[in-house]
Parts: structure tokens; sequence; C-alpha cells
């Protein structure tokens, strides 16, 4: 009797002993599948699916914040002029307008400083004398040249201004009496004496540097 009695209990103590085996097993496998499921992100899928399930109860509802109320409002809200304005600013703005319907902040846009290149003048000592084309009038002009660069230009001006004047001379010798009664002639004048001598210092000095001419003599008689 005692002898059956210990081989009963043996064989309980085994089966005990493959339950608990195979309930280990199964903790450890499971345990495995939690763990590959949370690293790959699966839970987190599973809670925005949720999320988003749940906005959709809640747009669906009669009373939701998204209902048909919400829907018109909003319509109603884009129609105002609150919203045409907000839609302008975002379009000439940089798209970053407030999502809930504010104005969009303004832009600062970086303006650089201006700058500003001082003027030096030089005039001609001696005025130039010409006869105007087909009239027995003449023209007499004293010049004043203006540049930004250094005293270079100016240098370059007094080295070659033999070739310079009577490059000028030509160039008021092609006026007429017509031409001098425009109102525009002496600019005229001026912008022709300008390419002329920078013409012939880019010539002799590889620079003209003569940014305007000025009349300090202007006379027709």
């Amino acid at each position: 009797m005692a002898d059956e009695q210990e081989e009963e209990g043996g064989k309980k103590g085994s089966l005990i002993k493959i339950i608990i085996l195979v309930v280990a097993i199964l903790v450890l496998v499971g345990a495995a599948v939690a763990a590959t499921l949370f690293f790959t992100g699966f839970f987190d899928k599973k809670a925005a699916e949720a999320v988003a399930e749940a906005v959709e109860d809640d747009a669906a509802a009669p009373g939701g914040a998204a209902g048909k109320g919400g829907a018109k409002g909003a319509e109603g809200g884009s129609k105002g002029p609150e919203a045409k304005g907000d839609a302008k600013g975002d379009a000439k703005g940089d798209g970053k307008g407030d999502a809930k319907g504010g104005k969009p902040a303004p832009r600062q846009r970086a303006t650089p400083e201006r700058v500003r290149f001082e003027q030096t003048y030089l005039e001609l000592e001696r005025p130039l004398l010409a006869n105007v084309t087909g009239s027995r009038k003449v023209m007499q002009i004293r010049l004043a040249i203006m540049t930004y660069y250094d005293e270079r230009v100016f240098n370059n001006v007094k080295k070659h201004e033999f070739a310079l004047r009577s490059a000028i001379l030509d160039v008021m010798r092609q006026s007429t009496e017509a031409d001098i009664n425009k109102p525009v002639f002496r600019t005229e004048l001026a912008e022709k004496i300008r390419l002329t001598v920078n013409a012939l210092l880019e010539k002799y000095e590889d620079f003209g540097g003569v940014e305007e001419v000025h009349f300090t003599e202007f006379v027709v008689q």
C-alpha cells in the first residue's frame, strides 16, 4: 500500500515538473514575442490606431467638436474677412501661419546698409571753344569731372589732357544749332563727353573711372 502511494506521489511530482517546465517555456516564448513587437514599434502603431479610432468616433458623435455644427462654423469662418486676411498673409509670408486661424507672424527681411561713395571733382583749367556746325555761333564751355575713385583718375586726366581736349572739341563741333535748342542738349553733350573721355583713358591707361561730367561754364553766342 505504501509503495502504491509513493509511486502515485512520484507520478504527480513528475507531472507538476512537466507543467512548470511547459509554463516556463510559454512565458519565455511570450516574453520574446512581446520584446520583438515592442522593439519593432508594433505597440506604437496599435496605440496610434486606437487614438485615430477614438477621434473618428468623437467626430461621428452628434454633439462632437468636429460635428456638423463645427464643420459649418469652420466653413463660415473661412469665408469671413479674417480668413481672407490670413490667407493673403500666408501667401505673402513664409507659409508658417498659425493653424488655429491666427494671423501669421511677419517675416523680418535683412536689408544691407546703403553703401555711399565719396565724390571727388577736378575742373579743367582752360575753357573749350568750338564752332557750332552749320551756324555762325560759337560754343564755349568749362568742364569738371567727377569720380568715385582715387587720385589716379585725375592724374591720368592731367597726363593725357591734350588728347582729351582734342577729342572733346571734336564732340562739340558735331553739335548743330538745332541740337543746341533741344531742352536735353546739355545732358546729352555731357554724356557724350564722358564716354569719349573714358574711352581715351581706357585706351591709354586701361581704366576710365569718370562717373559724371559737369559744365561749370556754358555759353553759346
